[in-house]
């Protein structure tokens, strides 16, 4: 099983990225997706959750309206489209696959990747 997120950096305040997530060794289209965010000193936190087919979504307080959680099963892909950027939305990101159903929680993921570095900084 391999997950790999790529499509971080450096941006300034209002800024936009899109992270990608890439799936393998396991049947994606049947998974929730989500993605979390760790920040140095602070615990991981679930930002976005989406279910297998992408009809439902979900979205941490913090980033509702901002950012965009979609998913291509042909590609056996994950996105997050981040608008308006702050800095507080800084650190690493990380996608995650879960069997089980969305939550905040990391606990019921099944998979991780090794995350991808977001600095919002002017």
């Amino acid at each position: 099983v391999q997950l790999v997120e790529s499509g971080g950096g450096l941006v300034q305040p209002g800024g936009s990225l899109r992270l990608s997530c890439a799936a393998s060794g396991f049947t994606f289209s049947t998974y929730y997706m989500g993605w979390f965010r760790q920040a140095p000193g602070k615990e991981r936190e679930g930002v976005s959750c989406i279910q297998w087919t992408g009809s439902s979504t979900y979205y941490a307080d913090s980033v509702k309206g901002r950012f965009t959680i979609s998913r291509d099963n042909a590609k056996n892909t994950l996105y997050l489209q981040m608008n308006n950027l702050k800095p507080e939305d800084t650190a690493m990101y990380y996608c995650a696959a879960s069997a089980g159903g969305c939550s905040r929680s990391p606990t019921i993921f099944d998979y991780w990747g090794q995350g991808t570095q977001v600095t919002v900084s002017s």
